[in-house]
């Protein structure tokens, strides 16, 4: 018998040039509203989404903008990192970071997986 799972963890790796980061937060917004605790983590150009403004002309019909996404998912409850080597390679800092973003290593999500996450990749 499998053990039921209550945390999901998203990792991506998409920018806002890409509709799997819309396709991500559709999917992460959908693991909250399904009962799961829900942890979004952004690598590599992922980061760039996070960007005060930097989404907000991403929209991929039939899809909500992207920037609805994200601020639904974190007004919701879901918990948004982004890679800390992934925002320094780029010159960001916290303040560039819409609200609701942690900047934070990898062990974020480890310590999720260790717990019996269940995780999907974007």
């Amino acid at each position: 018998m499998s053990e039921e799972r209550t945390e999901l963890v998203v990792l991506m790796t998409h920018g806002i040039d890409s509709e799997m980061s819309s396709v991500g937060f559709t999917i992460a917004n959908g693991g909250i509203t399904a009962g799961l605790q829900v942890t979004v983590f952004l690598t590599s150009a992922a980061v760039d989404i996070a960007r005060k403004k930097a989404s907000d002309t991403t929209h991929v019909k039939p899809l909500e903008p992207l920037a609805d996404l994200m601020r639904d998912f974190v007004a919701r409850g879901g918990a948004l990192y982004a890679c800390t080597p992934c925002v320094k390679a780029r010159g960001y800092d916290q303040p560039d970071f819409i609200e609701g973003v942690t900047i934070a290593g990898a062990s974020v999500i480890h310590e999720r997986i260790k717990r019996g996450a269940a995780t999907l990749s974007f």
